[in-house]
């Protein structure tokens, strides 16, 4: 099986605080914000909600999608997340193995 790599939203509500980020293992890292271990701004803003992910390929793919994510306005990342996901539910049961 081919190593996968994700790009993930994070909220703590709808229309709420949103974190971006990366990861070859999106089980593990949710699980690592929730219990507060990881990321300041998400432990700080509660920020546990798995609301968008995408997968990749490759690393290099998953950090280049993760940069321009981070830099686009709140407004976009909204539109993304709602594209797929208008109520802002947790979608982490839906993470491929």
């Amino acid at each position: 099986m081919q190593q996968a790599y994700f790009v993930y939203i994070l909220a703590a509500r709808k229309d709420g605080p949103i974190y971006a980020g990366a990861t070859n293992d999106l089980h593990n890292r949710v699980e690592q914000h929730r219990s507060g271990a990881v990321a300041a701004h998400t432990r700080k803003y509660a920020i546990h909600t798995l609301v968008w992910f995408e997968v990749h390929e490759t690393l290099e793919a998953a950090l280049t999608r993760e940069r321009t994510i981070k830099r686009w306005r709140r407004a976009w990342k909204i539109n993304l997340i709602e594209e797929r996901n208008p109520e802002w539910l947790d979608i982490s049961t839906e993470i491929p193995l």
